[in-house]
C-alpha cells in the first residue's frame, strides 16, 4: 500500500461527501414537487405523461396500488424485452445480423435487466443488436433504476408521514426521476464520455487490418449513452463483453473516476433526502456514516490483501502486489477500489477480474453482495434495504431498554418486524439455497473452471451476485446453460420483489401511524452510538448467516495459499 493509493481512496470518498447534499437538496424538491430549474423545460413534458397515463400528481395510492402498479410496469418491461431478443433478427440496427437470442438466455437476459441487475450470460457485442441494446436493455437500465428510487421514496414517506393512508404515487415517482434526474445527468455523463474517447454511433463495425496483416473486426456502437445509466443507475451491464476493463468503455484514469463517482452519488444522496424529508438532516447523516464505515473498512482490506499479493509468486523472485486480472493504467488501487464500490452499489460493473485477486481481496466484494449490497447500495434499493436493517436494530435497541421500539415517532410493532426479517431472509435463501443444490448436480459443477474452494467461490458468487441484483462474476464459471440461466434468473426474480414488497407493507403500515414525540427513554437514532449498533447488526446478521458459506470458499482458500497450496 503506498500514500498515493490512499490519496487517491481519499479523494474519492471526499467527493462523493462534498455530492450528497447539493444532490439530496434537489431530489428533496423533485419528489415534492417543488420547482426546480429543469421545471420550465420539463414541467409540460410531465403533464402530458401523467394525462397518458391516466394519472395525475395529485393523486396517491395505498400500498397495495403502488405495488400493484409496480409490478405491472415491471412484467410489462420483462415481456417486451424479451420479445425483442426473441425478434432480434427481424427487428432494425442490426448491422452484425445477428440473430434471436436463445429462450434460456434471454428469459436471465430480460430478468436481469428488469430487476436492476444486468448480468450478463453474453458478450454484449457478439449477441445484441444496436436495437436491442438502445431501446430494450438502455431503456430497463432507466425504468429499473426509477423504480428503485421510487420505492425508496415511498419507504420514506412511510416515515415522514403520518395518520395517513397512502404513501404517493408509483407513476409521478417513476416519470420525476426518470426526467428530473436520471436523464439530465446521463446526457451530461453521455457527453463528458464521448469528449475522453468512448464511442457513440450506430454505424457498421470497423474492419481494421493489424500490424501483421490479420483482418480484424472492431465492435463499436452507441456505448457512451449506455455507459452513462449504467453507472449512474447502478445497473452494470455493459456494451462489450469486458465491461469497463474494455479501452472503449474506460478508456483512462479521467473516465474511471467519473463512473466510481457515478455509481455512488445517487444511492449516497438519498440519505440526505431521507433526512430532509423527516425534518432531520442528522438521520440521514447517520445512515450515511454507517454505510460510509463499512465501505471504508472494505476497502482497506480489499487494498491490503491485492498490495500484499501472493507470497507464492514472491518465492519466485517477483516482488509486487497482485496485478492479475487487473488493468495496468488501473492498478492495484484503483482496481481494488473500483470492485468494492461496484459490490456496495448493486452495479456489478467490473475493471478487474475479481476472481483474479486474492482470496480475501476477492471475499470482500462477496460480503458486500452478502450483506444485502446495503453500503449505499442500488439506487433506492440499497436505502431501503438498509432501513430494513434499522428495523431490526431500533428492536434490539428496545429490547435492551425495555421499551416498545421507536423511529423517528412511528411505534415498531410486529408487522414491521416480521416484514423486514422477511426481506433480509430472502436473500440467503436464494444465494445459500441455489448454490446448495449446485454443487450437488454433476452438470452445474461441469460449468467451474477452477477446482476446490475457488470453484466453490465462483458458484456462490455467481448466485450471490443475482440475489443482490448487483451483475459482477467471479469469472471461470459458464453460466450460459439453461440450468444457471434459469436458476440465476429465480434469484434475481426473489431479491428484487421479495424485499421490495415488504419494503412497501411496512411503508403502508408506518404511514398509518401517529408521530409520538420523542421523551427522556427514547433511544436517539442521530448518534454515534446508534451507528455503532446499526453497523454491528448488519455485520453480525451477515456474519452469522455467511460464515459457513465463506470459512469453505474463499477463507480456506487463503489458508491453502499460505502454506503453498494452489488450485
Amino acid at each position: 500500500m503506498t500514500i498515493n493509493g490512499w490519496i487517491q481512496i481519499a479523494a474519492f470518498c471526499a467527493v462523493i461527501i462534498l455530492l450528497v447534499k447539493p444532490l439530496g437538496g434537489y431530489m428533496t424538491r423533485v419528489f415534492t414537487g417543488e420547482r426546480t430549474f429543469l421545471s420550465p423545460l420539463l414541467g409540460p413534458v410531465e403533464r402530458v405523461l401523467y394525462r397518458l397515463a391516466g394519472t395525475s400528481e395529485r393523486e396517491d395510492q395505498h400500498w397495495t396500488g403502488y405495488a400493484a402498479a409496480m409490478l405491472s410496469f415491471n412484467i410489462a418491461g420483462f415481456l417486451l424485452l424479451y420479445a425483442m431478443q426473441r425478434f432480434q433478427g427481424a427487428l432494425p440496427f442490426n448491422p452484425a445480423a445477428m440473430g434471436a437470442v436463445p429462450p434460456e438466455l434471454a428469459f436471465n437476459t430480460a430478468v436481469s435487466f428488469m430487476t436492476n441487475t444486468n448480468w450478463q450470460n453474453y458478450g454484449g457485442e457478439s449477441t445484441m443488436s444496436y436495437l436491442v441494446q438502445m431501446a430494450g436493455l438502455t431503456v430497463q437500465n432507466f425504468v429499473s433504476a426509477a423504480t428503485g428510487i421510487a420505492i425508496g421514496m415511498a419507504l420514506i414517506r412511510g416515515f415522514a408521514r403520518a395518520s395517513g393512508k397512502s404513501i404517493g404515487n408509483f407513476w409521478v415517482d417513476l416519470t420525476r426521476t426518470t426526467l428530473y434526474v436520471l436523464l439530465p445527468l446521463c446526457i451530461v455523463l453521455t457527453l463528458a464520455y464521448v469528449w475522453l474517447g468512448v464511442p457513440q454511433t450506430v454505424g457498421s463495425y470497423i474492419a481494421a487490418t493489424t500490424v501483421e496483416g490479420a483482418q480484424q473486426t472492431i465492435a463499436v456502437g452507441p456505448v457512451a449513452s449506455q455507459l452513462a445509466i449504467k453507472m449512474l443507475g447502478t445497473n452494470g451491464g455493459g456494451f462489450f463483453n469486458a465491461n469497463s476493463a474494455h479501452p472503449f468503455e474506460n478508456p483512462n484514469a479521467i473516465s474511471n473516476f467519473i463512473q466510481m463517482v457515478s455509481i455512488f452519488a445517487l444511492g449516497a444522496a438519498l440519505t440526505n433526502v431521507f433526512g430532509r424529508m423527516v425534518g432531520n438532516q442528522r438521520q440521514g447523516w447517520a445512515i450515511f456514516a454507517t454505510m460510509g464505515i463499512l465501505f471504508v473498512a472494505g476497502v482497506a482490506i480489499t487494498y491490503w490483501a491485492e498490495a500484499a499479493g501472493n507470497p507464492l509468486v514472491h518465492a519466485l523472485g517477483i516482488d509486487g502486489g497482485n496485478m492479475e486480472g487487473k488493468e495496468a493504467r488501473f492498478g492495484i488501487v484503483l482496481s481494488s477500489l473500483f470492485a468494492v464500490i461496484t459490490t456496495a452499489a448493486s452495479c456489478g460493473a467490473v475493471n478487474a477480474m475479481h476472481g483474479s485477486f486474492t482470496a480475501l481481496g476477492g471475499m470482500i466484494p462477496l460480503i458486500n453482495m452478502e450483506l444485502g449490497e446495503v453500503i449505499v447500495g442500488g439506487v433506492g434499493a440499497g436505502f431501503y434495504g438498509i432501513l430494513m436493517f434499522v428495523v431490526i436494530a431500533i428492536f434490539v435497541a428496545g429490547l435492551m431498554v425495555g421499551r416498545t421500539p421507536e423511529y423517528l415517532g412511528k411505534k415498531i410493532e410486529a408487522k414491521e418486524i416480521k416484514m423486514a426479517v422477511l426481506a433480509i431472509l430472502c436473500l440467503p435463501l436464494a444465494m445459500l439455497g441455489f448454490t446448495a443444490i449446485a454443487v450437488l448436480l454433476p452438470s452445474a459443477v461441469a460449468s467451474v473452471g477452477t477446482p476446490g474452494p475457488h470453484g466453490f467461490s465462483e458458484i456462490l458468487y455467481a448466485y450471490t451476485s443475482g440475489a443482490a441484483n448487483n451483475g459482477s462474476a467471479f469469472g471461470g464459471l459458464t453460466g450460459n446453460t439453461p440450468w444457471y440461466n434459469l436458476t440465476i434468473g429465480l434469484a434475481m426474480l426473489m431479491g428484487r420483489f421479495l424485499v421490495i414488497i415488504p419494503a412497501l407493507a411496512i411503508a403502508g403500515s408506518l404511514v398509518t401511524k401517529k408521530t409520538v414525540p420523542a421523551s427522556a427513554g427514547t433511544f436517539p437514532t442521530d448518534s454515534p452510538l446508534f451507528v455503532g449498533l446499526l453497523a454491528g447488526v448488519i455485520l453480525i446478521v451477515g456474519g452469522l448467516t455467511f460464515f459457513p458459506a465463506l470459512a469453505v470458499g474463499p477463507i480456506v482458500e487463503h489458508l491453502a495459499m499460505i502454506v503453498g497450496q494452489t488450485f
